[in-house]
């Protein structure tokens, strides 16, 4: 009996995966663009801070439009406002923005991007294309997802920024409505939702501790950059996988 093996490729197989990668690019672009609005809503809150702290709203524009880190950008003007010098503004700006650097080794493995791709996609690398990007199932999906929410979080992120600081430079004095001591209940509704685990809580716990010891002694802004740095090290410090067998004592036997 001889076996025929049909090789040709059904035309219903093609209309499936056409239906599916249709089906996946829809996902993600919904997904892309909820993020991406959600995200730059929160902008308008930046904005007024921004103002609040005493930047003006073309300052405050231009630090969303080139910063574009929402952590680094609260930092920032949350070390201006308390009356820190802009040197102590920069270095806590920058040591929240490492973490960017970190996304840029993720993403390119996917991206593949060159010349001014490359460039674009350097701005773009933040915690929401990052995290959009690198959970979809193909590649890719994966720079539909990193291009799109990135796209997304700056157009939103920089239009509510300016919305915040008019509506902030209108409001005058910011004590009058509380927003001298927003920046610090801003950055903290960042930080509440990532304390889930417990290596996050010591390391929130630590920078607290460190800051109050460091207030009374730092000018303004220095606390933020040692509670920084505190963080770095509880990151950095060894831990023992909890599978991992115990030290064995010198003279110990195994039984």
């Amino acid at each position: 009996m001889q076996i025929c093996h049909d090789d040709r490729v059904h035309p219903d197989s093609d209309a499936t995966a056409d239906v599916e990668a249709a089906r996946l690019r829809r996902q993600v672009a919904r997904q892309s663009w909820s993020v991406g609005i959600a995200t730059g809503a929160y902008g308008i809150s930046f904005g007024a801070l921004s103002v609040a702290s005493g930047l003006d709203v073309w300052q405050t524009v231009a630090l969303s439009a080139l910063m574009f880190t929402g952590g680094s950008q609260f930092a920032f003007v949350g070390v201006i406002g308390a009356g820190g010098s802009g040197l102590a503004a920069i270095a806590a700006a920058s040591l929240l923005g490492i973490r960017n650097g970190l996304y840029g080794l993720q993403v390119a493995r996917f991206l593949d991007a060159s010349g001014l791709r490359r460039l674009a996609a350097a701005q773009l690398t933040i915690d929401e294309s990052t995290a959009v990007g690198v959970v979809q199932p193909t590649d890719s999906a994966r720079r539909q997802g990193f291009w799109t929410t990135g796209v997304a979080v700056f157009l939103f992120w920089n239009t509510f920024t300016a919305l915040g600081a008019i509506v902030g430079n209108a409001m005058g004095d910011p004590r009058r409505w509380g927003l001298d001591g927003a920046a610090a209940a801003a950055f903290l509704a960042l930080l509440w939702p990532r304390l889930l685990s417990r290596d996050a809580a010591a390391t929130a716990v630590a920078a607290i501790v460190v800051t109050l010891l460091a207030i009374p002694h730092a000018p303004p802004g220095i606390p933020v950059v040692v509670a920084v740095l505190a963080a770095v090290g509880v990151g950095l410090w060894p831990r023992r996988h909890p599978d991992a067998p115990a030290p064995r004592h010198a003279g110990g036997s195994e039984a």
